[in-house]
């Protein structure tokens, strides 16, 4: 009787933890979005932001990834590449979209170093096992031609370097939207958010069936 009893103890035991163990989610694989202001949702709340609406088309797709968003507002590539490296440490991501350099724009720094730190932070993210996603913004027409030529040219050049995707302009039908855009004419407002998402998405869906 005794063993009948603990025969049945341990069966039930072991049912219980089965079933733990098939209830516990596997671990999520994880997206770091690495931008400035615009992935950062400046001026509209967090769940607004177009990382937020990527986060939510991804669960509603099926896909097993968890987006994680270190855009920091008034970022440039020089303080991205310094902060990089922590992130990818702690993040351990298998994907970054990399997001940068439209304040080196606004602040006319050099393109050269510009290039050198978007290149540099590619390397360090496929050191660390992830694929980037490049995601370029263009300066407007009052830099003067020579300039805005050679900055938007920096992310063909990096793109093709290194192979990678890339998603030329992150506001393309955004930025002369007034609608769309913020009063200051630089940040997509809410109604600008799934533009956004919009624009970075079909690449993106390339590298997740992969």
């Amino acid at each position: 009787m005794k063993r009948l009893v603990s025969a049945f103890v341990l069966s039930a035991v072991a049912v219980v933890v089965s079933n733990a163990m098939a209830s516990t989610p596997a671990p999520s694989r994880t997206i770091l979005v690495f931008g400035d202001s615009i992935s950062a949702g400046f001026g509209i709340r967090v769940e607004q932001g177009w990382v937020s609406l990527l986060q939510r088309k991804l669960e509603s797709q099926g896909y097993g990834y968890r987006v994680v968003n270190a855009s920091a507002s008034g970022e440039t590539t020089a303080g991205g590449l310094a902060r990089l490296p922590r992130a990818l440490a702690v993040q351990k991501p298998v994907i970054v979209i990399l997001e940068l350099g439209g304040n080196d724009g606004l602040r006319a720094l050099p393109v050269v170093q510009m290039r050198s730190n978007l290149m540099r932070m590619v390397t360090l993210s496929n050191a660390a096992g992830a694929k980037v996603l490049l995601v370029g913004m263009r300066m407007p027409p009052n830099y003067g031609p020579v300039y805005t030529q050679q900055f938007h040219a920096v992310y063909d050049d990096v793109s093709k370097y290194f192979r990678i995707p890339l998603v030329p302009f992150l506001l393309n039908d955004v930025a002369l939207n007034g609608n769309l855009m913020q009063a200051d004419g630089l940040h997509p407002n809410v109604e600008g958010q799934p533009k956004l998402l919009e624009n970075i998405w079909p690449q993106l869906a390339k590298m997740l069936t992969e």
